[in-house]
């Protein structure tokens, strides 16, 4: 999606002050008393995040233009310091979901419960009960309860949760969704895959994922394989215009220092070993697990990695994975494409 930042979709990102929401935005987006806007445009991710200071009101008719802020929004994000009383946070979330409904009551809401990497499991849980519990007895209240739909996300910039929260959040704003996930159920299918994630790979998003249930065991395990590529990077080189890997291929001696188990892998997480390697047209990577399974990431451009997780005994079929996965990056490469030429026919009749 290309546009410009007058007619870009837009998330709000609000909360009281240090509830956490500069540190959620600097985590993920790599970016106060003022507005901090940021243009986040990357393959078909293409949006503004606003990060709103917890102390104005913006809703004040004197000072700012609620229609102009909150018009085009598609989700506004409201944090919630779970570590915190949370009484407050919650006054004023009810206070913008509804001024905010009155101005575009297409936009929509989802709060992030933040901070919980010091809880326990089971007062995470309480915790959320309890403003689940609340926000839906407001609702009620105020006679909104069928309109007005809240999504609740726990989260910590200190584990993948935060990333997993504004992968569902920035999902909503792709308008090419429907189309991604067929690709990847197409490609699971026929490729025999337990899971299919289509990462940004700046930011750790996955802007796509196929049908079957989001496990966060295998989620992470994917998104810390990007991690595990870049370290990689960072060790060989970049490949200009590409990825981390040269397109005239290494030499002998360094791919047999990269097989699998060899004592001289670069990088062998706590339960992985590593083999990469790369083809004629983008790099790749293999992470072979202990229990036998395999993690195998295809790039299928500068910005997008195709992440997969595999039974070990499906992998035999590597052949056949490899043509699946280039048929795919064919297809999304000519997905994209077409999406840059419509928008651009689009504001030229704007």
């Amino acid at each position: 999606m290309v546009g410009s930042p007058v007619d870009k979709p837009r998330i709000l990102l609000m909360g009281l002050p240090r509830s956490g929401k500069s540190s959620i935005q600097r985590v993920v987006f790599e970016s106060t008393i003022k507005i901090q806007k940021e243009d986040v445009t990357r393959s078909f991710i293409d949006f503004q995040i606003w990060d709103f200071p917890g102390q104005v009101n913006f809703f004040d008719g004197s000072a700012y233009d609620a229609k102009e802020i909150f018009d085009t929004v598609g989700s506004l994000v409201f944090v919630i310091d779970a570590q915190d009383d949370y009484s407050d946070g919650l006054h004023r979330l009810q206070y913008t979901i509804v001024k905010a409904y009155q101005v575009n009551p297409n936009m929509t809401f989802e709060i992030l419960i933040h901070k919980v990497d010091g809880l326990s499991d089971d007062y995470k849980d309480d915790v959320k009960i309890d403003i689940i519990r609340k926000m839906q007895e407001f609702l009620k209240d105020i006679d909104q309860e069928e309109n007005i739909s809240l999504l609740y996300h726990l989260t910590s910039i200190y584990d993948n949760s935060i990333y997993e929260a504004f992968s569902k959040i920035i999902q909503k704003l792709i308008r090419e969704l429907p189309t991604l996930e067929n690709l990847l159920n197409i490609l699971r299918t026929n490729s025999g895959l337990e899971k299919a994630y289509l990462f940004d790979t700046l930011t750790k998003i996955y802007i796509a994922t196929d049908s079957t249930p989001v496990e966060m065991d295998s989620y992470e395990l994917c998104s810390d394989m990007i991690d595990v590529v870049l370290d990689i990077e960072c060790i060989y080189g970049p490949q200009s215009g590409s990825g981390p890997y040269p397109k005239d291929g290494y030499d002998e001696s360094t791919l047999d220092a990269l097989e699998v188990g060899s004592a001289a892998a670069p990088c062998e997480p706590a339960s992985m070993t590593c083999n990469s390697f790369n083809t004629e047209i983008e790099a790749s990577s293999i992470i072979k697990l202990n229990n036998g399974d395999v993690l195998y990431m295809k790039e299928i451009n500068s910005l997008l990695a195709l992440i997969c997780m595999i039974r070990g005994d499906n992998f035999k079929k590597h052949g056949l994975i490899d043509y699946n996965f280039q048929c795919f990056t064919s297809a999304v490469t000519d997905l994209f494409k077409f999406s840059q030429k419509k928008n651009k026919s689009h504001h030229q009749l704007d």
